[in-house]
């Protein structure tokens, strides 16, 4: 028996959704072998994968590929291992493209993860419908995106909220004086200001430099470091020209280690627009450090009253969220948010429902 994880790309920008998958097929109760088919993209040399470097177009048959969708198909089906019995999917857009190869192989069961707001269709009703509940499992890594899947499908959807080993993950990380050397920060400067993530308009780093600008005239010390690469740089390089911050904000770009450089920070802000969880919630605060917040259902499902919040795209709001962060000690609210976030607990539910998902027959 084996496992096939088919996930829609490879590379940075899907960094989370990867580790996520890496971390749900850590906890597969059999030990069957386990492959990767990466539709678009490149493997990393650590994760190697079948890579099947398929374009957009041709995965979501637009033009004249609709006609070869069938023929696509046929080579996926050929492709899969003869012992097959669970897959795990990579959201909405994979399961499109497989499961209408799955639905006629009824001893392969698949279980799709959907990792954030997707745009469903009516078609997407119709093509679940086709598989019955014991071959087809939905899994949602919150409860409020859970909640949104289930009203349109009308289909029960497993709350399968992402977590880390948190033992691991805090021995992992830098101490403050490493992790600021990492990034070139003073060890001396404060406040400093984390944020990592894509550099694309649903993360809302142009709302955040906004934000910051304001701020960094009342606190002349103050540094913002953005982690991240994306189609965004462009504009947010020349926001940062245009306000003058140039010596007061870094995009350092795709880190692949900043997991452990959270520590060079005081507070992590998360300004995006929508999110499925929100990853360095979580990865922030078991590194020590509290997070700022914009005010979705998703980040108060985690955080509660323990959070501090400002509406997304709200560059005044996100500044006063700002000064009263800097005039605030640290400690009190990280301690709020850890009983909140409770990671040891987190990491448990997420531990037994990834085996019981992945309890081969």
């Amino acid at each position: 028996m084996s496992i096939l994880n088919i996930m829609w790309a490879g590379g940075s920008a899907f960094a989370s959704v990867q580790k996520v998958h890496q971390q749900i097929l850590s906890h597969a109760v059999c030990r069957a072998p386990i492959t990767t088919w990466l539709l678009q993209g490149r493997s990393h040399e650590s994760e190697p994968a079948v890579e099947w470097n398929l374009s957009s177009a041709r995965l979501k048959g637009r033009h004249l590929w609709k006609l070869l969708m069938p023929w696509m198909r046929a080579r996926f089906q050929k492709a899969l291992p003869d012992d097959l019995e669970v897959v795990l999917l990579d959201g909405v857009g994979v399961a499109r493209v497989m499961l209408p190869v799955l639905k006629d192989l009824p001893h392969v069961r698949a279980v799709v993860v959907f990792h954030g707001a997707t745009r469903m269709r009516r078609a997407d009703q119709k093509l679940f419908a086709q598989l019955p509940a014991a071959q087809l499992t939905l899994v949602a890594v919150s409860q409020t995106l859970a909640h949104t899947i289930e009203r349109f499908l009308q289909r029960p959807v497993t709350v399968l909220r992402s977590a880390f080993d948190p033992v691991a993950f805090r021995a992992a990380a830098l101490s403050r004086a490493q992790a600021r050397s990492r990034l070139g920060l003073p060890l001396e400067a404060s406040p400093v200001l984390g944020a990592v993530g894509r550099l694309v308009g649903g993360k809302g780093f142009g709302c955040l430099l906004d934000a910051f600008s304001g701020v960094s005239a009342v606190h002349p010390d103050a540094r913002l470091v953005i982690i991240g690469e994306g189609d965004a740089r462009p504009a947010l390089e020349a926001c940062i020209a245009q306000m003058g911050l140039q010596d007061k904000v870094s995009l350092p770009g795709h880190l692949p280690d900043a997991a452990t450089l959270y520590r060079a920070f005081d507070w992590v802000a998360i300004p995006s627009t929508q999110e499925g969880l929100g990853l360095i919630l979580q990865e922030a605060v078991m590194a020590g450090v509290p997070v700022l917040t914009s005010e979705l259902a998703v980040f108060r499902e985690q955080l509660a009253d323990a959070g501090w919040y400002a509406p997304s795209d709200d560059a005044q709001a996100w500044g006063r969220l700002m000064e009263r962060a800097f005039a605030t000690s640290a400690e009190g609210v990280l301690e709020a948010q850890s009983r909140a976030l409770a990671p040891e607990q987190a990491w448990k539910d997420f531990s037994e429902t990834s085996q019981r998902l992945f309890s081969c027959r």
